[in-house]
């Protein structure tokens, strides 16, 4: 293998997405001689269609707020959080000409709302691009010797595993870093779709396909223990299969335990109301449309498509007229705008999660520089790690975060 400079420490980067990218052009800046091998046609095919191609890079939040939307290993991702935080992340990409805007929950995206310019931005300085597959890490006595590809063994000095999980497999990930890890002795914790659709067990849910609801309050609740696991504010959509969008999403992470532990949703369409304010609103649209058919009058509470569901759900005629519903039938309508109620099966499949659950073990991985605590100059970045988080740019953080911590570890090597 040719190299650029025979003094240089040399470094392999396995898989060309964020983390990949991200630590190739830190390390390329600090003047390690990097080269990234990608086995698709392009880098950066998975953080081209993050956010519906928008890319929301990071969330410009706290450590905390961090820590709470990361609802697996948040403490072991501490350090690299610190290190390497958001405003270190849009620093980034703003010093490479990336105009950047910070949107409704802290997220951050480029400013054309083009995934590309992010990715552009990596790829611009990252040291050489091979187009090919790894077939093998290899190490000696714990200490990194190189890789294999088809066209042989190729030494390197440090190799950083940035392979992504499970999900988007057409994107490239394939599980080949777990398959790595677990060839060199690294323990790797078992793996699921989070952040990822669910499908629901009531027929209504799929009558619904296609509508999306905002500004609506989401809870889950174990129904065993009637404990509460998990609470959101924001959008959701109705699918042929049951329910998606970015509370679903969310969500989704809580309930890993799906197929041994029963749960439900629980949806409040007026949570900005509470029943006594509610219930005031309904008298007043029905004074308004007393004299027409129930199924007729709720237009100004509800979406179109939804009001024959509801009408059902509440057990009320549909043609009865407003002016002989009951107190009581009213308070049962009222119940269901706060209370509609639905039962998750299961998740989808992983190939249809934004990222994986599992992967990597922490206890393997040194938090500080993410380099393995069993072979030296070893290291795990992003999605491969058993590390993950809600929607909002939280997993692109943790991918460029961990990236960044593993770059430090070597350019101090050098």
């Amino acid at each position: 293998m040719t190299h650029t400079d025979t003094n240089a420490r040399r470094i392999a980067i396995v898989g060309g997405g964020a983390a990949g990218l991200m630590a190739a052009s830190l390390l390329h800046d600090g003047g390690a001689d990097v080269t990234v091998y990608e086995k698709n046609e392009y880098v950066g095919r998975k953080l081209g269609i993050t956010g519906k191609g928008r890319c929301n890079l990071t969330n410009d939040c706290t450590l905390q707020e961090f820590e709470a939307n990361t609802p697996t290993n948040p403490r072991f991702l501490y350090s690299a959080f610190s290190s390497f935080t958001p405003r270190d992340v849009m620093d980034f990409f703003e010093s490479r000409g990336v105009a950047l805007k910070v949107e409704r929950g802290n997220r951050v995206f480029p400013v054309s709302d083009r995934a590309a310019e992010i990715v552009n931005a990596l790829r611009k300085k990252c040291g050489r691009i091979l187009h090919e597959k790894v077939l093998s890490i290899k190490a000696e006595n714990g200490k990194i010797k190189g890789i294999t590809t088809k066209s042989g063994f190729h030494p390197y000095d440090a190799v950083f595993v940035c392979t992504g999980g499970l999900s988007y497999p057409q994107t490239g990930s394939d599980g080949d870093g777990y398959r790595f890890a677990e060839e060199l002795d690294i323990a790797v914790n078992p793996c699921a779709p989070s952040l990822v659709p669910i499908e629901t067990k009531e027929k209504w849910c799929t009558e619904l396909q296609g509508l999306s609801l905002k500004n609506v309050a989401l809870t889950v609740t174990d129904t065993e223990s009637s404990k509460e696991v998990y609470s959101d504010f924001g959008e959701m959509m109705f699918t042929h299969f049951g329910v998606t969008g970015p509370m679903i999403l969310s969500a989704s992470a809580h309930l890993k335990d799906i197929g041994t532990k029963k749960y439900s949703m629980t949806l409040d369409l007026k949570p900005a109301l509470d029943e006594k304010t509610l219930d005031k609103r309904v008298l007043s649209d029905f004074e308004k449309f007393k004299n027409k058919d129930l199924i007729n009058s709720l237009g100004a509470l509800l979406p179109q498509k939804m009001i024959p569901v509801m009408v059902a759900l509440s057990g009320i005629n549909q043609h009865k007229k407003v002016n002989e519903i009951t107190k009581a039938e009213r308070a049962v309508l009222c119940k269901l705008l706060k209370q509609l109620t639905f039962t998750p099966v299961r998740l989808r499949p992983i190939r249809e999660a934004i990222v994986t659950r599992g992967g990597v073990s922490v206890k393997e991985i040194n938090p500080k520089t993410m380099e393995s605590k069993k072979i030296s100059g070893l290291y795990f970045c992003g999605e491969v790690i058993d590390v993950d988080s809600y929607t909002g740019g939280f997993n692109l953080q943790i991918a460029f975060c961990t990236a960044a911590a593993a770059a430090r570890s070597e350019l101090d090597r050098i």
